[in-house]
């Protein structure tokens, strides 16, 4: 049907997800925890190559309990990417501590170790540092990582795009203090909702554990020393994970299959550009995104526009965090004169990155993107 809609990312079920869901309901186990939880935290940390994860809500509660088990308080100093989605940044808020953004660089569009630098210069003070592996391409993680070990700071990894990403031989998500897993809608694979923490350390995960669950003491009675959250993953979302975690190698290879289709079918567009990633990692490439140089005639929006017309989904980058109102008065570091971030988000969109896509979809689009440039 030619004018079907094509999502930018949408979920894909393969039928293994029913047969854990219909588990649940068979043990009555549809509230928060149990079996399918305990497993689901066991095949993801298996996965990546060991640890520990505590499966919760959502990526942002992942995040959120990461602030506070690394110890954050009110008015402390958080350097954060600012090239991301609010939800990496927003628990920075949550715990009262002030975000300061770090710009991106050009090999990975992640944060940029220079100007990490330069932020520990004019904020020697600051010992929590949120790096993110942006639409499922690694971050330079090692040397972000030597930089924090430089300054006694703690690296929250935020891989919420990146599960079966690998940098240097290891899986992202396990190079942080923390890391943080996403298994929302649009994601490489998702259970409807819901998140990971993940670390190496088993007390921090159950620490995690712990607060998730209302922070409630081993007492017979109600007993809390501690405030806690409602944070825990249920056991119906956990079983929807589990059968589609039998199935992430497979997404990865057709999501990079995506992407080197339109790398190939743009390769003779001047000044046309896929998301850069480095040699040494490969990505999930959970999205084909393009820029444009400047110099062109065709602006991003013209392309949005051309596909939206055709009932075809794109997106806008990530538009950073330091142009955000909300956080228009946090600092912003720089290794250069210009934020790279700002042209990125200026000059680029996400492409439809479905696996559903089929050969005919996908030269229906790239087609149409041709076309805007007249060729």
């Amino acid at each position: 049907m030619q004018n079907r809609r094509i999502y930018l990312s949408s979920p894909t079920m393969h039928g293994e997800e029913l047969e854990y869901v219909h588990e649940a309901f068979d043990t009555n186990w549809v509230a928060p925890l149990g079996p399918n939880v305990n497993e689901f935290e066991k095949e993801v940390a298996a996965y990546v190559g060991g640890g520990y994860c505590a499966a919760l809500s959502a990526g942002t509660a992942a995040i959120h309990l990461a602030m506070i088990i690394a110890g954050v308080k009110r008015d402390d100093v958080v350097f954060a990417q600012s090239l991301t989605f609010s939800a990496t940044v927003n628990p920075i808020v949550y715990v009262g501590a002030k975000p300061v953004f770090i710009d991106s660089e050009p090999d990975t569009w992640n944060m940029d170790p220079k100007a990490l630098e330069k932020a520990f210069e004019k904020y020697p003070q600051c010992r929590v540092v949120m790096a993110v592996n942006l639409y499922g391409t690694p971050s330079k993680l090692d040397e972000i990582r030597a930089i924090c070990d430089e300054h006694d700071a703690i690296l929250i990894e935020d891989a919420a795009e990146s599960l079966g990403s690998v940098y240097k031989g290891a899986h992202t998500g396990t190079f942080g203090n923390f890391g943080i897993f996403s298994f929302n809608g649009n994601k490489i694979i998702t259970s409807s909702g819901g998140g990971m923490l993940y670390s190496k350390d088993e007390e921090v995960i159950k620490k995690a554990r712990f607060l998730a669950t209302q922070a409630r003491e081993p007492e017979r009675h109600y007993e809390h020393k501690e405030i806690g959250y409602n944070y825990r993953m249920s056991n119906v979302v956990a079983g929807i994970g589990r059968g589609q975690m039998k199935h992430l190698d497979e997404h990865v290879s057709l999501k990079r299959d995506i992407y080197m289709t339109y790398k190939k079918a743009f390769e003779d567009l001047d000044g046309v550009r896929m998301n850069p990633y480095a040699a040494d990692s490969e990505p999930n490439f959970w999205l084909s995104c393009i820029t444009l140089d400047e110099s062109l005639s065709v602006k991003p929006i013209d392309i949005m526009l051309a596909l939206e017309k055709e009932n075809i989904e794109t997106r806008p980058i990530w538009k950073p965090m330091h142009m955000q109102p909300v956080f228009k008065d946090c600092d912003m570091i720089k290794a250069g004169d210009d934020a790279l971030s700002d042209k990125i988000f200026d000059t680029g969109l996400c492409l439809p990155s479905d696996i559903k896509n089929t050969a005919e979809d996908m030269d229906r689009i790239i087609s149409l993107i041709r076309g805007v440039f007249g060729r």
